[in-house]
């Protein structure tokens, strides 16, 4: 396998929403429909360093669901609809709205791991480099 330092770097955004390595912008991201290979098959790059964890559901709802629900609210309230007329206009909408959607998110937040090299958190340790604040000496 090869280091980072001969891949030139490549914007989440062009790899991501396509699917694609985050090094190398050709091998598959993903086995299935959100399924993260374990590794790229062109460069190597081993997929375990990504967790997206709830981050592409969390952007859904908020930016697909939520609407779905305003459109469900307001057909009831305008039209006192009875609940196929849900099943044949919300439900698809709904559906349509919020799963194409995951893939191309899992994706983008993937590449940005990569691309900005995020990693987990670490809290400072008992040996860290912490300087506790002086108060200065007031003058009499």
């Amino acid at each position: 396998m090869s280091s980072d330092d001969t891949w030139p770097p490549l914007p989440p955004v062009q790899t991501g929403i396509r699917g694609r390595c985050p090094r190398c912008g050709q091998g598959h991201l993903f086995s299935g429909f959100l399924t993260l290979r374990p590794s790229c098959e062109v460069c190597g790059l081993d997929y375990s360093f990504a967790d997206p964890a709830d981050g592409p559901a969390f952007f859904v709802i908020c930016f697909a669901c939520i609407p779905s629900v305003a459109l469900a609210l307001w057909i009831e309230v305008a039209f006192n609809a009875p609940y196929w007329v849900h099943i044949f206009t919300t439900l698809p909408f709904m559906l349509l709205t919020c799963i194409p959607p995951l893939r191309p998110l899992k994706g983008w937040l993937v590449a940005s791991q990569y691309f900005y090299k995020a990693e987990e958190g670490k809290l400072a340790g008992a040996n860290s480099h912490h300087v506790e604040p002086t108060i200065p000496a007031r003058s009499a």
